[in-house]
């Protein structure tokens, strides 16, 4: 976790989402593209720099779920993340 300046802004940023069909047990079945996510550059990158731990959120959809990934990035690293990775 990084330490930063006070008065700085830090931004909730949604890293990753993905769909998921309708599974008898979701969170078992997101394991798989959660972790592909976390060892791609990008989410490498996100692991490093973020705030706080970035955190994981599953929301119900119309016959599935939506997931997300929720990263908490400082001024200059969501800007940093809106240019090369968005």
């Amino acid at each position: 976790m990084k330490v930063f300046e006070e008065n700085s802004k830090v931004y909730t940023v949604v890293v990753h989402s993905f769909n998921m069909g309708d599974v008898e047990d979701p969170d078992l079945f997101a394991g798989q593209p959660l972790y592909d996510w976390q060892e791609s550059p990008s989410g490498k990158w996100v692991m490093e720099v973020s705030a706080l731990q970035p955190s994981w959120h599953r929301i119900p959809r119309d016959f599935g779920w939506r997931y997300e990934v929720h990263a908490y990035l400082a001024e200059k690293d969501y800007t940093f993340y809106k240019l090369k990775y968005e």
